[in-house]
């Protein structure tokens, strides 16, 4: 038997349950924020945190290139120090949120990613950028979990899946899809190479 194939369906299959009008919006918002030069904090644990790191790079660098848009995404999980210290010192559940309530420039964003929707310290930045009016956004799996239930991003994305590999690759995808549209549209030329 080969599982890839059957990996592949599960893959195509998630897909087609994500919401092109929610992705379309979710792109318009990201655009308006690299247009008024607003940062979009991201964060996300375990796969979701390397998503957001690869997020970092294709939204900040590849938007950029050969583009007019001058986007700029800061990863939450990436000082060490400072996330070990708030955990440490305050509590694991705020190690985004703080960081969001100490941030020093309140035009910020707030991107979230989170398979299940239910990671407390993910929730937590949320409800900080909303305290904040922070414009926010999510990427969630599963059935949505509290994120989704609760509508507590301006903008999400949902792959209903069950399938935690199967979301964190929609995600990937999504993620990849919104930098190449935005690239693709807001392009310099017609020779823009993906």
């Amino acid at each position: 038997m080969n599982y890839l194939i059957d990996y592949r369906n599960l893959i195509n299959s998630a897909l087609r349950t994500i919401d092109e009008f929610s992705f379309l919006e979710c792109e318009r918002g990201l655009v308006q924020l690299a247009k008024e030069q607003i940062p979009v904090l991201v964060c996300g644990n375990g796969g979701s945190a390397a998503i957001a790191e690869h997020m970092s790079c294709d939204h900040t660098k590849g938007v950029c290139m050969d583009t007019n848009l001058h986007p700029y995404v800061i990863p939450l999980q990436s000082n060490v120090s400072l996330i070990t210290a708030i955990a440490n010192d305050i509590a694991y559940d705020q190690i985004f949120a703080k960081q969001i309530e100490w941030f020093p420039n309140w035009r910020a964003a707030v991107f979230v990613i989170s398979s299940s929707g239910n990671s407390p310290n993910v929730v937590n930045a949320l409800k900080e950028a909303s305290k904040r009016g922070m414009t926010t956004f999510a990427m969630v799996g599963f059935d949505g979990g509290i994120i989704l239930k609760n509508e507590m991003a301006d903008h999400i994305l949902h792959v209903d899946s069950n399938n935690y590999g199967v979301v964190e690759d929609c995600h990937q995808i999504l993620m990849h899809a919104l930098a190449q549209s935005i690239r693709l549209n807001h392009a310099k030329t017609n020779t823009i190479k993906l």
